[in-house]
């Protein structure tokens, strides 16, 4: 049975978009308790540049591509965009290696068009995140030419150095490094210099305060341009202990207790937050805070004065599908931060980002039966749960895993370092490329696929990274001419959650929770009670729910009718949202 959204309620709730200001108007009246804030509120949709709009047919996304697709991005709904990084940078790892902060990578453009593309967000009511990465930079930025021209130059203690003559460093290990060893010996001053990442990624040395006022000044650079806020990357691991004691037996199982979140990490946010957040309206989130919800919270509890919003990786670190973790260990990660959450503080909620697969690959059902549908229980999972929404390019659509099937498609350092340290070592090569195709983070940066054109209206020239060949069946085109499409219904749940505050702020509460098919929860607010029921299985299931749903008002449903409602079962991949009277 081919899943469609009912014309009638589409049209009803479409109605939402001109009640937007409205119902943002409603939050301040009815939920001052809960300290509104307008990043709580906010819906926010992550653009990956490189991939998502090429406006001078080199093949790779740019500003100016993005500029042409500000319409859309506005009718999505969404409040604001957080942009990967787009500084000056070699791109060994994508952007993440950056060799000048204060200029705009060449293949993106310019700052002319950085400008540009601020100003048309602002004008369409849209707020811009910028990445920040400053645990480490480029090895090609001038901080660290100079660090290793010699041991006694002024940028030297920038970086992690590690002298030749004192031994072989204490043991580190490399997040991409094909040996798997953080220290890299440099011949230049016979020394060996950090990197978590890749060699060509070292990392900062935020013990050193002139490199942290340097960073800060960076970042007042951005914010005076109008920018509206900054997503950390891998700042957890900002912090190190220097003493370098050893590691312990297992800690790979959880690198962020033993390789992240050092000594004076929290000394750092606040000092960042003294000399530069206080100072503006923005949104600061900064991935991995914490490797336990308690830590989380000590990044954002407001007396401690840090950021404003945890970004955790637990819930999309469970390996290769939902199914292979279950679904009930997966209900208790958002139940226990919920609750260490409940009182203050305040959670990102996402199920995908540029260094995770597709979304309905990883956690629906990406088969032509179920992937529409799978596609939409899982939007309406994210615009339901308590805290921010982040959204992926693409998920709105219901894009899926490309699956490459030789290592010559990738371009990701991660997923080539580990083929070729795996092929040193006599590894099974077919293997560890069967499992990329479910894993590999490139699966998620594949071009957006706008419509049935050559190369899915991405590009007219050669493609950065192949385009998924179902773009014929999955683009933006053809899902803006059928109110029934993912995309549109997508568009139904931002402007459902903007006008029902019960969704931004109300308790979280769940329900049935041993059902191994099953997400239940209700969210509550000031007498106003929404039950949400998600079905995360390719069979009908049962829920045990003990509330009655008989006399209650079906808000939204991803079926047509609702008739199973009444017997207390829902159709494959059924996402259900009740008013409870």
């Amino acid at each position: 049975m081919k899943p469609i959204l009912s014309l009638c309620l589409f049209s009803a709730l479409t109605l939402f978009s001109a009640e937007s200001t409205s119902a943002q108007n409603k939050f301040v009246k009815t939920s001052q308790k809960n300290d509104t804030k307008w990043w709580k509120e906010a819906v926010v949709y992550q653009v990956y540049p490189r991939s998502f709009k090429d406006s001078d047919d080199d093949g790779v996304g740019d500003l100016k591509g993005i500029i042409s697709k500000l319409d859309y991005i506005k009718s999505l709904g969404i409040d604001a965009v957080w942009l990967n990084p787009i500084y000056t940078s070699p791109n060994d790892d994508n952007g993440y290696d950056i060799s000048d902060y204060r200029q705009i990578m060449t293949d993106f453009g310019t700052m002319e068009d950085f400008d540009l593309l601020l100003k048309g967000m602002h004008e369409r009511g849209i707020k811009l995140i910028m990445d920040l990465v400053v645990n480490h930079s480029s090895d090609e930025h001038e901080w660290f030419k100079q660090s290793r021209s010699s041991r006694d130059n002024k940028y030297r203690d920038y970086y992690h150095w590690w002298p030749a003559e004192k031994g072989k460093p204490p043991y580190r290990w490399s997040f991409f490094d094909v040996n798997s060893d953080a220290w890299k010996y440099d011949a230049q001053t016979d020394a060996y210099y950090l990197h978590y990442f890749s060699q060509k990624q070292p990392d900062l040395n935020w013990e050193n305060p002139k490199l942290r006022q340097e960073i800060y000044e960076m970042m007042r650079f951005w914010l005076d341009k109008g920018i509206d806020g900054f997503r950390m990357d891998a700042f957890q691991f900002a912090s190190k202990d220097t003493t370098w004691p050893e590691l312990p037996k297992g800690y790979e199982k959880n690198i962020i207790k033993y390789y992240g979140v050092g000594p004076h990490l929290h000394d750092y946010l606040q000092e960042m937050n003294r000399e530069v957040f206080s100072k503006y309206d923005i949104m600061t989130v900064a991935e991995g805070a914490g490797s336990t919800p308690e830590d989380a919270m000590l990044f954002v509890d407001p007396d401690r004065k840090e950021l404003n919003m945890a970004y955790h990786f637990e819930s999309v670190d469970i390996g290769k599908h939902i199914n292979d973790f279950g679904l009930v260990k997966y209900k208790d990660i958002f139940s226990r931060y919920d609750e260490t959450f409940k009182d203050k503080g305040w959670l990102s909620i996402f199920l995908a980002n540029h260094d995770q697969p597709r979304m309905v690959s990883k956690f629906g059902n990406d088969t032509p039966e179920f992937r529409e549908i799978s596609s939409k229980m899982l939007s309406t999972f994210i615009m339901t749960m308590r805290g921010t929404p982040y959204y992926y390019y693409g998920d709105e659509l219901g894009m899926t895993n490309i699956r490459f099937d030789s290592i010559a498609n990738y371009h990701d350092v991660d997923t080539r370092n580990k083929y070729i340290g795996l092929k040193n070592k006599g590894g099974d090569l077919k293997a560890f490329l069967e499992g990329q195709k479910q894993t590999s983070r490139e699966n998620g940066r594949t071009p957006f696929q706008w419509d049935a054109t050559k190369n899915a209206g991405f590009t007219t020239g050669k493609p950065w990274l192949k385009v998924n060949p179902n773009y014929n069946l999955i683009n933006a085109e053809a899902q803006e001419k059928d109110p029934n499409s993912t995309l549109n219904y997508f568009r139904t749940l931002v402007q459902l959650r903007k006008k029902k505050p019960v969704l931004v702020y109300g308790k979280y509460t769940l329900l049935d929770r041993e059902n191994p098919n099953v997400f239940a929860y209700t969210r509550e607010l000031e007498g106003k009670k929404v039950l949400v029921l998600l079905n995360f299985s390719d069979k009908e299931s049962s829920f045990n729910i003990g509330i009655s749903t008989t006399k209650s008002k079906i808000i939204l449903d991803n079926y047509t009718g609702t008739k199973n409602l009444k017997k207390n079962v829902l159709r494959p991949y059924e996402a259900a949202l009740i008013e409870l009277k």
